[in-house]
């Protein structure tokens, strides 16, 4: 019997720094019982090496068994693809979810998704989800963004997808970075509109 997800989500996570962010967002989602189809780059790999002193397989076979034990995840919950992997669900208008965040996301990849250009499975199912009218979050980690960074989040906002950089806030009083990594995956939930236990808002 195959098993029923409140929702179906897919996860991009490029090289840009903020490896903590995409773990938190990941758990969270596992925790929700969303199906989550992970698209890891090689940069990403290095960065979540470097970051946080995790190094994960890079056969997919082995990374996809990995996974299940590192998020406490349902088997086949958490399905990492390869960057062509190019006849996964996420490349095809007619399986693709509908919903898909990019955390980290870098200037790179963003000004990629933005012109459409698809080198990757990355981009590639961002593409899909802008002409199958889905929903799209790019978080975006850099500072200072520079002028052309700028032209290209006025670019994807134009096209209906959300820009939410990577910058907590700290009117909730955070003591730990766990706490400030809580409030970005909160506000990617709450946009996602998938229920959670992530934190509380400022008004409760």
């Amino acid at each position: 019997m195959s098993m029923q997800y409140n929702d179906t989500v897919t996860l991009g996570v490029t090289g840009a720094s903020g490896s903590g962010y995409f773990l938190r967002l990941l758990q969270t989602m596992v925790d929700a019982n969303v199906k989550v189809y992970l698209l890891l780059s090689e940069a990403a790999q290095i960065v979540l090496k470097t970051e946080v002193d995790e190094d994960w397989p890079r056969d997919i076979d082995a990374l996809n068994t990995f996974l299940v034990s590192r998020f406490n995840s349902q088997e086949g919950q958490v399905v990492a693809l390869t960057a062509k992997d190019w006849f996964s669900p996420v490349a095809s208008g007619s399986s693709a979810p509908k919903k898909m965040v990019v955390c980290p996301c870098s200037c790179g990849t963003l000004a990629s998704i933005a012109q459409g250009l698809s080198n990757n499975l990355i981009e590639r199912a961002a593409d899909v989800v802008f002409k199958e009218r889905g929903q799209l979050i790019v978080m975006p980690r850099e500072a200072p963004f520079s002028t052309l960074h700028l032209k290209n989040m006025l670019t994807l906002s134009e096209l209906g997808a959300t820009v939410m950089p990577l910058a907590p806030g700290f009117y909730h009083k955070p003591t730990t970075i766990l706490e400030l990594q809580d409030f970005m995956v909160a506000r990617v939930m709450d946009h996602l509109k998938i229920e959670h236990q992530t934190s509380k808002r400022w008004c409760e």
